[in-house]
């Protein structure tokens, strides 16, 4: 049967059948069974095209049920999108299956939501040849939206959508699913025409071919479910093509009023066009309940809509023109100014008379006091525990706390209770597939080489065959050592990263560590969450040592863990140990610590432009706000820790950037120099999660600098919102702390904004977030520093009224005046845009 497999592996489809036609069936069930063989151990084993065409024709005529030729083509490595079904069809002919609808039910069930293209053509051409029902489960409904523009290869010369659904045997059945699953909006548009189907539909409801009202309700239906904006996009356009008459949305009144109250901003839109149209059909006491909904609703067109709406109103019924007046009052409260100030006047005009209470002057914050960071997690003494926690951290990132934690155990258990580890912590390793594929850059790879090292305490075989990378890694790394700062020969920075430096020795040296006996654990190993550790826990660590030796960069990465400051007491203790661990921690605590960098902020462009197809270049920004750190003039840095060059936008190291606090938690200021890259892609390049450090940050200590103030603008201005809360969480730590130098981080916000390097809109819901929290005299000098460089760009970037809004409420709140430059140009140029009637507003209330 070599030929035949042959033939299967090019997916010549005309060989496999003539093979499997001069069979018997006996002969077809036990080629069946090497198929299943041959399947399982190719090496290559992915099948799609031809090849998985050839595949399924030869299931069908081999295996004897349905399960069985499910199993063989329901594996992930089977491709059916592309897959050709008429051979198959003639084949299940040929052989007399009876089982064809089965199968395709089967493949149905094993289909993806989330990839709902993925062989359904083929199984719906299996049941279409059966004129079988279909099956309607979330993932065949959503293939068959996504059928609707999208055709195999085979079927690209296609008739019009219109022309497919009028003739398709599975629209009644799928049609009303089309409104219940989840979802399914998105899978009707994705690469295709959005609003295709709904144009089609429309049009079959007018041929008669479907039922209007039903089409109508069943919209409604998905609109009050609720989905994401894109998936509800096609039911919109399908309401707006059935255009409901005012009977219509009379009957469905109240399904109308739910939108307008709770949905979307674009539904509720749709619900407020279709309920105005009414005039007097809907009661104003169930009016009334939507509109004080609509009324504190953050889209400002809904909004303003609904204040002209109640003004027609009143005008229109006098007699209750008092209680539409209490309504519009309601939007008083609204956060936008220019709405609150249409609101009260508009209910003024009608009669209602607005209770004036004065402003309560606030002189500052009311945040409560800082509280020390947590203390970090208690040591890992057992075996178990080890296990545990690797196995809820290995391969979901490793945050620091954990990683350290981890390591700390290792060295304390692999040298106490080694074959328990081995025995507990192997089978973890190899069910995350921990060491099976050698990395080609793994010197210098801390993922790599913590992989390493859990292997070499799980096996110590395997520990063997990583001695000699260790002994290089820490071979290499002998040229720098960490002090003297000063009064030696000058040192080149290292071409990697200090992170990965460090901890590449760390691991090294920790791999090495393994073999000893009775390890009482790392001198390195946090007493904070920051990762910071105490210079008294660190003297008594080296005295409990003895004369024991101690390793180099486990004692390396614990003085940079120290508060920075001086300690002469403590020094003079740690001094009378008399070993070198001692006054090594003795100097560092008398002023021999890590010195202060020179920083600069600088402007930088882009990376060049490969020769090749460049993918990612049009998406990076043009250029970028970043700053530059260097060692001050006389002293060294053979690590590379004060060293930050200005990197090109596009270039630069991929460290574990939660690992960075933890390697300097006294030096937030540097630690935010080497993480500001990465942290601006938030803001400009859209990448998520990657301001979520801010508040670790926030937590550490040292000063701030340039650097954190600039990451949190960046921060304030990104893209998704866990990135503008974690910016926020971090501006309320550094402001109840007394660390938040916020006209700094104002005057980088304006900036940026103004040259164009972030969005500004994005920035106004955490200031105001800052505001309710508890810290308007904060948010309030942030602004002023940021106004400037607002209001005098040429064109004032969007987002800046928002912005002069919030600095009116606070400059108002707080009572503390602060001047603002360019605030009277634009007061002085007149008229009534919003910029200059915001400009305006804050001017009175510095007034």
């Amino acid at each position: 049967m070599t030929d035949f497999f042959e033939s299967l592996t090019r997916g010549d489809v005309p060989a496999v059948r003539s093979v499997l036609h001069a069979l018997d069936e006996p002969g077809r069930r036990a080629l069946g069974e090497e198929l299943v063989a041959h399947v399982r151990r190719r090496r290559d084993n992915w099948w799609w095209g031809k090849e998985a065409t050839a595949l399924a024709v030869a299931a069908v005529g081999t295996q004897s049920t349905a399960i069985k030729a499910a199993a063989l083509l329901g594996r992930r490595s089977v491709w059916l999108r592309e897959a050709d079904p008429e051979p198959v069809i003639a084949a299940a002919r040929q052989r007399g299956v009876t089982w064809l609808p089965d199968l395709a039910y089967r493949l149905a069930e094993r289909m993806r939501r989330n990839e709902p293209w993925q062989g359904w053509h083929f199984t719906a051409a299996l049941l279409r040849a059966e004129q079988a029902p279909p099956p309607t489960g979330d993932a065949f409904v959503a293939g068959w939206a996504n059928a609707m523009w999208w055709q195999p290869l085979q079927a690209r010369q296609q008739q019009p959508l219109l022309d497919r659904l009028r003739d398709d045997p599975f629209l009644d059945a799928l049609l009303p699913r089309l409104f219940e699953v989840d979802g399914v909006g998105a899978d009707l548009s994705v690469g295709g025409d959005g609003q295709a189907a709904a144009r089609a539909l429309a049009t079959l409801a007018v041929e008669g071919r479907l039922d209007r009202v039903a089409l109508l309700d069943g919209v409604l239906g998905r609109l009050l479910r609720g989905d994401r904006p894109a998936a509800l996009r096609p039911f919109l356009a399908l309401h707006e093509l059935l255009a409901p008459t005012p009977d219509e949305v009379t009957a469905r009144a109240g399904a109308y009023l739910r939108l307008l109250a709770d949905a979307p901003g674009p539904v509720a839109t749709t619900a407020q066009r279709a309920l105005r149209g009414l005039d007097d059909a809907v009661e104003l006491e169930a009016l009334a309940e939507a509109a004080r909904a609509v009324l504190t609703r953050p889209e400002k067109g809904l909004v303003r809509a609904q204040l002209s709406w109640l003004d027609a109103l009143a005008r229109q019924r006098p007699d209750r023109a008092a209680e539409i007046a209490a309504l519009l009052a309601a939007g008083a409260d609204h956060p936008s100014a220019d709405l609150r100030d249409r609101a009260v006047a508009l209910a003024e005009r009608h009669g209602h008379r607005a209770v004036r209470h004065a402003a309560v002057t606030v002189a500052g914050d009311e945040l409560p006091p800082p509280t020390p960071a947590a203390a970090a997690p208690p040591p890992i003494t057992e075996v178990d525990e080890l296990v545990e926690e690797v196995s809820a951290v290995i391969g979901q990132g490793w945050p620091a706390s954990a990683l350290e934690r981890v390591l700390d155990g290792l060295v304390r258990l692999a040298t106490t209770d080694r074959d328990r580890l081995e025995a507990a912590l192997l089978p973890v390793l190899r069910r995350h597939h921990v060491g099976e594929y050698d990395h080609m850059w793994a010197m210098f790879n801390v993922p790599v080489q913590l992989h390493r090292v859990l292997l070499a305490a799980a096996a110590p075989a395997e520990a063997a065959t990583r001695r000699d990378q260790w002994a290089a890694i820490l071979s290499e790394s002998l040229t720098r050592a960490l002090r003297p700062f000063r009064r030696r020969p000058a040192v080149e920075p290292p071409r990697r990263s200090a992170l990965t430096l460090v901890y590449s020795a760390r691991l090294a040296e920790i791999g090495q560590r393994l073999d000893a006996r009775d390890d009482p654990g790392l001198l390195a190993a946090p007493t904070s969450a920051t990762g910071a550790v105490d210079p008294t826990v660190l003297y008594e660590r080296l005295a409990a040592l003895g004369d024991r030796p101690v390793w180099r960069w486990d004692l390396t990465q614990a003085l940079l863990r120290l508060p920075a400051g001086v300690d002469e007491p403590l020094a003079a203790k740690a001094a009378a140990l008399g070993t070198a661990a001692g006054d090594e921690l003795a100097g560092w605590l008398r002023g021999d610590a890590l010195p202060t960098p020179v920083q600069r902020v600088v402007t930088v462009g882009r990376r060049d432009r490969a020769d090749t197809y460049d993918y990612g270049y049009d998406r990076l920004p043009i250029r970028r706000t970043v700053v530059a750190s260097a060692p001050s003039e006389g002293v060294a840095d053979p690590l590379g820790l004060l060293t930050v060059p200005a990197q090109l936008v596009g270039r630069g190291h991929g460290d574990w950037t939660d690992l960075w606090p933890a390697l300097l938690p006294g030096h937030r200021g540097l630690v935010a120099a080497h993480l500001l890259p990465g942290i601006a892609r938030a803001a400009q390049e859209d990448v998520r999660e990657a301001a979520t450090v801010l508040p670790v940050l926030a937590e550490c200590t040292g000063p701030s600098g340039p650097a954190l103030d600039l990451a949190m603008a960046y921060g304030l201005c990104a893209r998704h919102e866990v990135d503008r809360v974690a910016t926020l969480d971090a501006l309320l730590t550094l402001a109840a702390a007394g660390d938040l130098d916020a006209p700094a981080v104002g005057t980088h916000l304006g900036g940026l904004a103004a040259d164009g390097q972030v969005t500004l809109t994005r920035a106004a819901t955490p200031l105001r977030d800052a505001v309710a929290a508890g810290a308007p005299l904060s948010t309030w000098r942030l602004l002023a520093g940021a106004l400037p460089a607002l209001l005098t760009a040429p064109t004032p970037p969007r987002g800046t009224p928002d912005l002069l809004t919030l600095a009116a409420e606070t400059a108002r709140a707080t009572g503390v005046r602060i001047e603002v430059p360019g605030l009277a140009d634009v007061v002085a140029r007149g008229g009534g845009s919003r910029l200059v009637t915001e400009a305006r507003r804050l001017a009175a209330a510095l007034a």
